[in-house]
């Protein structure tokens, strides 16, 4: 089942982007979400996830979807 990161879409609700959201927590734009543009992360630290989470004032469902039935191609 993919996972579809929508955290730019957040970000754009609030008139952020992705380097704000790292400045503000003190790491690099990799350390906070790694891959998001492409959707090949294959991880994500539970501190960095908790940090975006507390600062977006959401949980993690707000900006990730999982995609139950993809079509193969």
């Amino acid at each position: 089942m993919p996972i579809i990161v929508n955290l730019d879409v957040v970000l754009a609700q609030r008139k952020m982007r992705l380097n704000d959201l790292a400045a503000c927590r003190g790491h690099h734009v990799p350390a906070i979400f790694p891959s998001s543009k492409t959707g090949k992360a294959r991880a994500i630290r539970f501190s960095t996830l908790e940090a975006i989470c507390a600062h977006l004032e959401c949980s993690p469902a707000r900006f990730w979807n999982i995609v139950r039935n993809p079509k193969k191609k």
